[in-house]
């Protein structure tokens, strides 16, 4: 009987490949290999590694020592703790990041997860708790999923962490924050956030580390970092997929 079940697997690998081939997990070129991306969209990605900012994760041109933190953090210090990237919101990335959110691709979110993990891992290792940011009822209805949740649960299965998917809230609908300026996006997140009452347990006392896609201004993360410490986290540590950086815009995005 092995031999038949052995036929019936290589069968089944078959009609699979015939029905869903191998295709670059960015562009949808053909790949040799499934869940992969092709030879023109992996160098593509701009993975951020150090240097980089101590606390908002954003790269550094030059190297300047280990925990250096830059002008617009001294700035204007964050809500959060401390924030981190995978990568720049560019090219193959970007297209990720939109199959994922707009293609009901959730079968992206392990591989990205995987990113996000190399270069969160002192997050990761600091935290108590995950936390994805929320979509409003509405559009959560209307997609169906949340694809900082599902970025939140893969992380949570290989990081052995636990995830309280509902232990933040949007209280309102807001507009997209896709092309608007920074001032409006922070007006637009602005008390939108906040732990349900009965959630705080999730919260209070606890090193919160926040998932979500994309950081372009940081108005969402700080909005739900304002909430989650205001129901007594001792931290909130903000881990991302991707992030905008200045001077490295891609000229194929629509204005994020």
């Amino acid at each position: 009987m092995d031999h038949v079940r052995q036929w019936a697997i290589k069968a089944g690998r078959a009609t699979g490949a015939v029905l869903f081939p191998d295709a670059c997990l960015a562009c949808g070129r053909h790949v040799a290999r499934h869940g992969t991306l092709c030879a023109r969209c992996w160098p593509d990605i701009a993975f951020i590694e150090q240097p980089l900012c101590d606390v908002s994760g954003v790269p550094f041109a030059h190297d300047f020592g280990r925990a250096m933190i830059s002008a617009d953090v001294l700035a204007n210090p964050p809500l959060y703790d401390r924030a981190r990237a995978a990568c720049v919101h560019a090219g193959a990335a970007r297209q990720l990041v939109t199959r994922l959110k707009y293609g009901d691709r959730t079968d992206l979110a392990p591989w990205m997860a995987r990113f996000m993990t190399r270069a969160g891992t002192e997050l990761i290792d600091e935290a108590d708790v995950i936390i994805p940011v929320p979509l409003h009822r509405g559009r959560l209805w209307r997609r169906r999923f949340n694809q900082a949740a599902e970025l939140a649960r893969a992380l949570a299965v290989t990081s052995d962490l636990p995830m309280a998917a509902g232990a933040l809230t949007r209280q309102r609908r807001t507009r997209p924050q896709v092309g608007l300026t920074v001032n409006q996006r922070q007006v637009n997140v602005r008390g939108v956030f906040k732990v349900p009452l009965g959630q705080e347990i999730a919260v209070a006392g606890r090193r919160v580390l926040l998932i979500d896609d994309v950081l372009t201004t940081g108005a969402t993360v700080e909005a739900a970092a304002k909430a989650l410490k205001k129901a007594g986290a001792i931290s909130v540590l903000v881990l991302t997929f991707s992030r905008v950086v200045a001077g490295r815009r891609d000229p194929d995005a629509t204005g994020r």
